[in-house]
């Protein structure tokens, strides 16, 4: 039986939103790409990547799961407005949650995955994500 992390990645419309600070999202960006997913990037760095988006309001209807991999604004306001456009479905990065975030975890209609890198379920058997992988898997953090 699949897990609902592993379940997130079987999905096709997401939105993925980064403000440059964190790698992994940048790879996880890269992977959902190689495997044909629909995505959008909504981009708070300082020098927004071509193509992405730069505002909420500019999230195309139809997005139903979210990536969020921010350090330099709390990630559950991005949450708060999503909600009002009817998303629910979450995946806060590994050591970006926050106090708020885990406080929306129980929010029952809201279905928020946190405390997990995405590329620790993205990432090739070969790589260093595949090793993470190996090792939460031996302690049960996967």
């Amino acid at each position: 039986m699949a897990m609902k992390q592993e379940e997130f990645w079987e999905r096709d419309n997401f939105l993925i939103v980064t403000d440059g600070t964190k790698p992994a999202i940048k790879w996880t960006i890269d992977e959902l790409r190689k495997r044909g997913k629909n995505i959008h990037v909504l981009d708070y760095s300082e020098k927004p990547a071509e193509g992405s988006i730069q505002d909420i309001p500019s999230v195309p209807a139809g997005v139903r799961n979210v990536i969020i991999g921010i350090t330099k604004k709390d990630p559950s306001g991005v949450i708060r407005e999503l909600v009002e456009r009817g998303i629910s479905d979450y995946w806060v990065h590994w050591k970006t949650d926050t106090n708020d975030v885990r406080d929306l975890e129980s929010e029952p209609e809201l279905n928020i995955i946190t405390g997990r890198c995405p590329m620790m379920y993205l990432g090739s058997s070969a790589s260093i994500h595949g090793f993470h992988r190996f090792v939460a898997k031996m302690f049960g953090k996967y």
